[in-house]
């Protein structure tokens, strides 16, 4: 091997070969790399710390619902650009964009199905799209899955993976989806139906502050970030350091806001073992 070249001739050198992009997911709690493949079979659960990474709808649906057995619902529904809105990027592409990426129309999906043999409403939140934040279209479509659930007085499950609360891009026909969701599970309530909201991370802003903390039970994935605004936010705020854990699942258990914290692993069968205990189906 040459070592040194001609004078005025740079020094060869070996290429170093590629690392092919998609391999490898950095865990954003503890810093450790993780090969996806290994990632994907333990379920997208960090082996080291535990840390649960966000699931699309169409995976959640596969870990909770019996194979063959979903039945989606209002799958046509699309949003709309009601203000016009012209951000960075215009709402209208914004929208295009997710929806060809997601294979989504928008950030939640709503349908039935059986969960271990019985039979749910299920609806799920979606935090690529948008981070999951809540547009008219997400909110017509949970209000009208509960509205289903208390009319077939089948258990409604509903599991929030939204970090963009409120879509502002659609302004207050955004905000009313929080009353409206509500509303329709508190007339399910009087109806003496069953809600057991699964938060998983992260779980933010409106979508908190509006079906996803009515529950009769809230259960929580380990680790899930789940709060109104976002630490950093508060603290800049306040001037003040928040607890260690502050608005993590341990820390929510421990001041009463969440009734259980559940691995992903132990979800299904969990919610099954609630499903017989609350119901006399």
């Amino acid at each position: 091997m040459k070592f040194f070249g001609r004078p005025g001739q740079p020094m060869a050198r070996k290429s170093k070969r590629d690392i092919p992009a998609g391999l490898w997911t950095k865990c954003e709690a503890c810093g450790q790399l993780l090969y996806n493949k290994a990632l994907e079979e333990n379920l997208k659960v960090c082996p080291k710390c535990e840390f649960h990474f966000p699931l699309s709808a169409p995976e959640r649906l596969r870990l909770l619902i019996d194979d063959g057995t979903f039945e989606e619902w209002d799958a046509e529904l699309s949003p709309s650009d009601p203000l016009q809105f012209h951000g960075p990027k215009a709402y209208a592409e914004k929208l295009k964009e997710d929806q060809q990426t997601c294979r989504m129309h928008d950030a939640c999906l709503t349908g039935t199905g059986k969960l271990d043999g019985h039979q749910v409403v299920v609806g799920l939140t979606d935090s690529r799209f948008m981070m999951g934040s809540m547009g008219s279209v997400m909110g017509e479509k949970l209000t009208r899955a509960i509205e289903r659930a208390t009319q077939t007085r089948r258990p409604l499950i509903v599991v929030s993976g939204s970090g963009g609360g409120a879509r502002m891009h659609e302004g207050l026909f955004s905000l009313m989806q929080m009353a409206k969701t509500s509303t329709a599970l508190m007339r399910l309530d009087e109806a003496g139906g069953l809600f057991l909201s699964v938060l998983t991370h992260p779980t933010m802003a409106g979508i908190l502050a509006s079906f996803a903390s009515l529950g009769d039970l809230i259960i929580a994935e380990p680790k899930a970030l789940i709060g109104f605004t976002g630490p950093r936010v508060i603290e800049q705020t306040i001037r003040q350091k928040l607890p260690e854990g502050f608005q993590r699942s341990e820390f929510l258990l421990d001041h009463g806001l969440i009734d259980l914290i559940v691995h992903r692993r132990d979800m299904k069968t969990t919610l099954s073992r609630l499903l017989a205990d609350l119901t006399h189906s």
